[in-house]
């Protein structure tokens, strides 16, 4: 039985990959700083988990580590999406995104490599708006350029560690989640959280088979 942990559960996608995973019976362990949602149900492990604080991080694995849990996949789905034209931006602006989409991203997975297995897989959720050459929209300068650094670490990350695990990241379309609906009230995606969900649930168990270091867009929309 694998043991997949996942980042930003409470909703959306990271919600339904819980839930979907679970009922595969695989070993779900959530990480959301909001575990209302999912901590009635037996067969999911929810902690309390703020990735932008790294004493949360750091008694988080140090519980793992006590427990003697070995992780096969890692999915950071963790992310944080503001729609903000360039001029009214600001540095609290950049920094607050980047901490959870890059920084956040970075210390849980810095955190949890010594206990994730040579054969393992950590998948980086970015966005098709992060992918070089893709068409682009005005609000977003913050969050693409936030989603680009992820593609960028994922590429270097997968130099790094040749030896295992592997890293990929699946640059995602528009899906039709709580946090798209708060930046693009107007915005309906076709793609559900369910959707998407089940397709990262099988890329993250199957597709370190046949790639590393592997930029994957998913998307049948642009952004």
């Amino acid at each position: 039985m694998k043991t997949i942990v996942i980042t930003g559960t409470s909703s959306g996608i990271g919600y339904e990959i819980c839930v979907q995973a679970a009922k595969l019976n695989y070993r779900v362990i959530s990480i959301s700083r909001n575990i209302e949602p999912l901590k009635e149900i037996d067969e999911i492990e929810s902690y309390s988990v703020d990735i932008t604080n790294r004493t949360s991080i750091n008694d988080f694995v140090d519980d793992l580590k006590v427990r003697n849990i070995k992780i096969d996949i890692l999915i950071n789905n963790a992310g944080f999406l503001s729609n903000e034209l360039f001029t009214n931006t600001s540095y609290e602006s950049f920094k607050d995104t980047f901490d959870v989409n890059v920084f956040g991203l970075a210390d849980i997975t810095r955190a949890l490599i010594p206990i994730i297995n040579k054969t393992g897989h950590v998948v980086n959720i970015s966005s098709i708006g992060g992918v070089n050459g893709s068409k682009k929209f005005p609000g977003l300068s913050v969050y693409s350029s936030s989603k680009a650094a992820v593609i960028a670490l994922t590429e270097v990350l997968a130099e790094e560690y040749l030896d295992g695990p592997s890293f990929n990241v699946l640059a995602l379309g528009a899906v039709q989640t709580k946090m798209l609906r708060e930046a693009f009230p107007d915005y309906n995606a076709e793609t559900k959280p369910n959707e998407m969900a089940k397709y990262i649930i099988d890329f993250a168990v199957n597709g370190s088979k046949l790639f590393n270091g592997k930029l994957i867009s998913v998307s049948n929309s642009n952004p």
